[in-house]
């Protein structure tokens, strides 16, 4: 697929416009207060794109320029997949070059893939991941997620999780890693929906169920 990143980009960011019925992964609400809540997500599969770049933005920008190639066909069934949502950025700090941040960008496996992903072309270096029924942590925010604000929101979220039995619990606590989750293509400028992802530990919480999958 030739389409250069920026092109790539853009398309993408209009089928998030314009495509209606975007699939997402499906949870339950278990916990809820006014700045966080708790949910449990049904197993699912992702198709992975790892980065090594520094740069949260630049790493989300050529992940979903990898995964659209894959989306348009550049796989070995040469099949083409809807959009769905959320774009997950899964961030762990200090796992990088020069101990940078490492950063997977995530696209949710519509139902009709969910059992058997079309393979990526090699050259995409693209891996597919199964999570199993896990818990986590949500904190929304609005506007753009940057690279001088995701810390900032990762950190609010950890500070509301403090009293609550499970606050101890969670990935996030214990190896400073989380997800940002984008809803909203780039052109979308008002009421933008943005989450933070933390894993946490389900036996702490009732309704959920423990799962073993991690945030990166």
């Amino acid at each position: 697929m030739g389409y250069p990143a920026a092109v790539s980009f853009i398309i993408l960011a209009n089928l998030l416009i314009f495509v209606t019925g975007i699939e997402s992964p499906q949870y339950s609400v278990v916990h809820s207060e006014s700045d966080f809540e708790i949910r449990v997500y049904r197993e699912s599969s992702w198709m992975s794109a790892p980065s090594d770049k520094i740069s949260f933005e630049k790493a989300t920008k050529l992940g979903f320029h990898r995964l659209f190639q894959y989306i348009q066909g550049a796989n070995l069934n040469s099949s083409r997949i809807r959009m769905t949502a959320p774009v997950l950025t899964s961030i762990v700090p200090d796992a990088g070059p020069l101990h940078s941040s490492a950063y997977f960008v995530r696209f949710y496996l519509p139902v009709k893939f969910q059992a058997s992903p079309p393979i990526p072309l090699p050259e995409l270096n693209l891996h597919p991941v199964h999570w199993p029924t896990h818990c986590v942590a949500i904190r929304q925010f609005s506007g753009f997620a940057r690279d001088n604000n995701i810390v900032k929101e990762a950190e609010k979220l950890a500070i509301s999780l403090r009293g609550y039995p499970w606050a101890n619990s969670t990935d996030f606590l214990a190896k400073d890693a989380y997800s940002i989750a984008q809803y909203n293509s780039p052109f979308r400028f008002i009421g933008r929906i943005n989450e933070v992802w933390a894993e946490i530990d389900g036996s702490q919480v009732p309704g959920c169920e423990t799962g073993s999958a991690a945030t990166y």
